[in-house]
């Protein structure tokens, strides 16, 4: 059987394993969205929101690679749009993750086959710079990728932070940095640590 032949077989055992215990489930679901969550998280496989057992409705979902916000991005520009306009969500999670490839690609040279990933990640690089003397005290290239990560997130909460749209969002928009840590398939929060002062070097690095 192939992958995708897999995924129709699986999504039929999940969608009768839902109505058989709810059965206007999917009735409610067609009539209305009404998510308290904006999510940006990276495109990696192994880090989609399911990990938080949200069900179909609860979480808007912006996924690019290294969990990226850039102003000059129309793709997230209307996600974050319609998220905070239209659905009046409470919260946006920026979610990144240890292991990070498109973090490892901003600590190595750049390659040449892969231009536009070269293009997205050049904020990477940038913040890398500005943390240099940090990240290379650090005894060893998995422990450097995992810190950039997490000064990846916050730069993309302090972005967002300085976006026109959030700061005259109809709603309090509450902004959250979290990272997964692959090795313990657990979540933590970044934005209660000391090191979350605003930094408008690091956003404007970040953006890009």
């Amino acid at each position: 059987m192939t992958y995708p032949k897999r995924m129709l077989v699986e999504n039929l055992a999940w969608s009768d394993e839902i109505n058989n215990r709810d059965p206007a489930y999917f009735r409610r679901l067609a009539s209305n969205q009404q998510p308290n969550v904006l999510w940006i998280g990276c495109s990696d496989s192994r880090v989609p929101e399911a990990i938080t057992r949200a069900m179909p409705g609860e979480i808007f979902v912006h996924r690019n690679i290294a969990n990226l916000v850039a102003d000059n991005d129309d793709n997230l520009s209307s996600v974050l749009e319609y998220a905070v306009t239209a659905l009046q969500v409470e919260h946006v999670i920026v979610c990144g993750h240890h292991c990070c490839g498109g973090v490892q690609a901003a600590l190595r040279p750049p390659v040449p086959e892969l231009p536009n990933v070269n293009r997205r990640i050049g904020g990477i690089r940038r913040l890398c710079a500005l943390h240099t003397t940090e990240l290379r005290e650090l005894p060893s290239f998995e422990a450097r990728v995992d810190r950039l990560a997490e000064l990846n997130v916050l730069a993309q909460v302090q972005a967002l932070h300085a976006m026109p749209l959030i700061q005259r969002a109809r709603r309090p928009v509450q902004i959250h940095g979290w990272i997964f840590s692959m090795l313990e398939g657990r979540l933590k929060t970044l934005t209660d640590t000391p090191w979350t002062a605003n930094s408008n070097a690091a956003t404007e690095a970040a953006m890009g």
